[in-house]
């Protein structure tokens, strides 16, 4: 049998460290419930166990780092520069061919090593999201980790809980979902002797059950996973893609008339097709995928310190675009702690009565929050009995409206039941002139905000006796009116969702400053009036109230097809097809696994604080990935145009393979440290709707193609430059005007209003600092030029790109980016 339980959650709530300390709660003697033939394990058994079986988990295979390490070695970028070696070794260049490799190693080792890191970092995360088990261990239930399961833990399971283990129920009554393990989307009931496999959903129901076989021995032969890898398809990858085609379109049909030309000339093709391949590697996005990859980490682990764990690549982009914030209100915008404002009392009884009637009909296993008021406040006056035993306990559900269970308490059974007015008052035979006369003095509290619960208790072979009312308040969370506010000035509205009744909706809307709340019953009648009913009620209600799922569902579904990107929160199972539904699911801290499951983000800390975090950090991410995608736009038209014409003028090649294969690495390495630069979040949602500033890349690009031709007609009128000189002034000029690019293109203000993180100016200077050098000494066939000249080369592109260029950026900018569209 269980011992007596003496430790439990008071009404803030369970809490336990990642070792499965036990929860923190105040003592509540005079429980116990009866479990036949069970008693739990001690922790040295289960220590034991552990150590025996192993951890409940099916260990992942290992990449091996090798075969990672070779497939850097397989792809369009690789293929390129492995052809430009080949060529180069063909054609005798051999320095051309050990550049070529190097480079070819250097872009492998370091996509390697930022993969590594990524995955690292990945793995942290999924650490924390690790599924927990209620456990009777010792005397007393704890929190446990899920992977430290063992056989014949006891186990106490409620709807929303996945299944961690195989188990066999003790005792309860559960409607269990396993579609996920067998497909069959119709769920089952499970009662006492039945087995749930691991991977299974509770969906309703509450039940003991006994762990049978964990790890690779359960039926499945594996554990569910919280976390599973997904790859949504991401809006950056999309534009990008699209951007990459109209690049390799563009240079391809550039270099085309080149090769013609050349051969029209009677150029060998071997000595034309080295700088073709460059050009056409230049319009491919080389350093993309890791720019991408440590923006996301980095993303991730700053979100990380915050208490935020994205479990959806995609989550952290969308959260830069979302608009509206839809908000389960219980356990969300209010703190789900439920305290004891006040008791109604009918003649015969006490308040003392009434509450300690409704502790009975309490079960402390499940750490409900209903129940563990009822239990704080009991213990709080002293008023829970050392002799009592629960016979048995049926839970609520949404059929019946009510718990109840059956007490002995010195020999003598007591029938306790707690739950919706009507159905108690039912039960207790009341007239239709009480039970009105109760509702009236129930709207009175309602109106206030408070949950009222009747409660009832009856002997054996008597009837049950109306106790009395008992309020219930569930007070906003201190951040809440703070969140909505700054989220306001982020741009985003925010939407409170609740099934709660509407004056219980409107006084908690009311203190958290929120507008008009509609009853879900008018969303309803809108929905079959047509989508442009629901969507205008949708846009101008600030909530709903007495929602079902369903109706959670409809409002995200309503704005999405509206045109917005929606966020929700929520904790409960309730909660997961609209979190599944929108953009950015939230999972709050304390949800429950399914609700996890359904989000792209979850909260680990008290507090909704982190979500304004979430998405500055997702606009910065966004601002770093669109000034990548900008600047690699207006970069490769102006070095695909530089080549190009500069041949048509000139007859000639003003710059080598190896210059354009040493200035495409240089500076697309460096567009990494964008990855961590310091940025400005936008004051507003954000938008892939870029074709705005993409016709500012190519005003841009096409602006710098003429300075740099500029520049190389007044380096041919000016200074004597031989072959090899001409060569090394192109490069000077391509790679002074990419990297100034890249300070007045970070900005979309004046480039002076913020200054690049430490990292980025580190790699700009040191970019500086080689390609100076390489100018300064030579190497290989570029030849040394004078300092002055190589100075001349600095200044001309500083004072194109950060006075001319950046003023035309900002006017363009101001003229033709349009801001997102606004919800109304």
């Amino acid at each position: 049998m269980f011992k007596q339980l003496q430790d439990f959650d008071d009404a803030k709530g369970c809490s336990m460290n990642e070792s499965g300390s036990r929860i923190s709660a105040p003592d509540i003697a005079g429980f116990s419930n009866e479990i036949p033939q069970v008693t739990g394990l001690t922790g040295q058994e289960a220590d034991a166990r552990f150590l025996r079986d192993g951890p409940n988990e099916i260990p992942e295979v290992p990449r091996h780092p090798v075969l990672q390490l070779l497939r850097k070695f397989w792809g369009l970028s690789a293929w390129m520069l492995e052809i430009i070696a080949i060529l180069s070794f063909v054609l005798d260049k051999q320095t051309d061919f050990w550049i070529a490799v190097v480079l070819l190693f250097i872009n492998a080792i370091l996509g390697f090593f930022q993969e590594q890191r990524a995955s690292s970092a990945v793995a942290t995360l999924r650490h924390r999201l690790q599924i927990t088990a209620r456990v009777f261990r010792g005397g007393i239930w704890r929190l446990v980790p899920a992977r430290e399961l063992v056989t014949e833990d006891i186990v106490r399971l409620r709807g929303g809980d996945f299944v961690p283990a195989d188990m066999r129920v003790i005792d309860g009554d559960l409607r269990v979902d396993q579609s996920a393990l067998t497909g069959e989307s119709i769920e089952i009931t499970r009662q006492a002797g039945a087995v749930l496999y691991s991977g299974s959903i509770i969906r309703r129901g509450e039940a003991t059950a006994i762990v049978t076989a964990t790890g690779q021995r359960t039926y499945f032969g594996r554990t569910a996973q919280l976390v599973e890898n997904a790859h949504p398809k991401l809006h950056v990858e999309e534009i990008t893609a699209r951007l990459v085609k109209w690049l390799l379109a563009i240079v391809g049909v550039l270099v085309t008339i080149t090769l013609a030309l050349s051969m029209a000339q009677g150029r060998p093709l071997l000595d034309v097709l080295p700088l073709s391949l460059v050009l056409l590697m230049s319009a491919v996005p080389v350093a993309f995928p890791v720019m991408f990859a440590v923006s996301t980490a980095v993303g991730t682990m700053e979100l990380g310190r915050y208490g935020v764990l994205v479990t959806h690549l995609s989550a952290v982009e969308d959260a830069a675009n979302m608009e509206v914030l839809c908000a389960d209100k219980t356990g969300t915008l209010t703190m789900n702690r439920m305290t004891l404002s006040g008791v109604f009392v009918q003649p015969g009884f006490s308040e003392d009565d009434v509450i300690q009637i409704a502790a009975f009909a309490s079960n402390p296993a499940n750490q409900d929050q209903i129940d563990l008021a009822f239990l704080h406040e009991a213990s709080r006056r002293d008023l829970l009995v050392s002799d009592v035993r629960t016979l048995s306990f049926v839970p609520f559900t949404p059929e019946t409206r009510r718990t109840e269970s059956v007490v002995n308490i010195g020999g003598h059974e007591i029938h306790a039941v707690k739950g919706a007015l009507r159905t108690v008052a039912g039960l207790a035979g009341l007239g239709p002139e009480i039970i009105a006369s109760l509702e009236a003095r129930a709207d009175e509290e309602a109106v206030k905000g408070a949950r009222v619960l009747a409660v009832a208790q009856g002997s054996a072979g008597t009837s049950l006796q109306f106790a009395g009312l008992a309020f219930l308040r569930d007070s906003p969370r201190p951040d809440s009116c703070q969140l909505i506010e700054q989220l306001r000035s982020l741009g985003i509205r925010v939407k409170m969702l609740t099934g709660d009744g509407l004056p219980v909706a409107r006084e908690i809307a009311h203190e958290l400053g929120l507008g008009d709340i509609a009853r879900a019953a008018d969303l309803q009648a809108a929905r079959k009036a047509g989508e442009i009913c629901t969507a205008d009620l949708v846009a101008r209600s600030e909530g709903f109230a007495e929602v079902f799922p369903e109706d959670k569902f409809l409002v995200v579904k309503s704005l999405q097809s509206a045109g917005h990107v929606v966020g929700m929160t929520g904790d409960g199972v309730n909660d997961a097809p609209a979190l599944s539904q929108a953009e950015v699911g939230i999972a709050v801290s304390g949800a429950t696994e399914v609700a996890k499951g359904a989000a792209s983000v979850v909260l680990t800390e008290e507090g909704l604080a982190s979500i304004v975090e979430l998405v500055k950090i997702g606009r910065a991410t966004y601002q770093r990935i669109l000034t990548w995608i900008i600047n690699k736009v207006s970069r490769t038209i102006m070095k695909a145009g530089f080549v190009v014409i500069a041949f048509f003028i000139t007859g000639e090649f003003v710059i080598s393979a190896l210059s354009m294969l040493l200035l495409t690495f240089i500076t697309d390495f460096v567009k990494i440290a964008l990855s961590v630069d310091h940025v400005q979040p936008s004051q507003t949602p954000e938008s892939w709707r870029i074709g705005p500033l993409v016709k500012v890349a190519v005003i841009l690009g096409l602006l710098m193609l003429l300075e740099v031709l500029g520049l190389l007609a007044i380096g041919m009128h000016m200074f004597d430059l031989t072959s090899n000189r001409l060569d090394t002034f192109s490069f000077l000029a391509l790679l002074f005007f990419s990297l100034f690019s890249i300070i007045s293109i970070r900005e979309r203000r004046a480039f002076w209003r913020s200054r690049p993180g430490w990292v980025l100016a580190a790699a700009l200077a040191a970019d500086a600092l080689i390609g100076s050098s390489i100018g300064f000494f030579g190497l290989a066939e570029l030849d040394p030029l004078p300092s002055g000249q190589i100075a001349f080369i600095a200044a001309y592109a500083f004072t194109c790109s950060l006075v001319l260029n950046d003023m035309v950026k900002t006017f363009f900018i101001e003229r033709l980016w349009i801001e997102p569209r606004r919800i109304r």
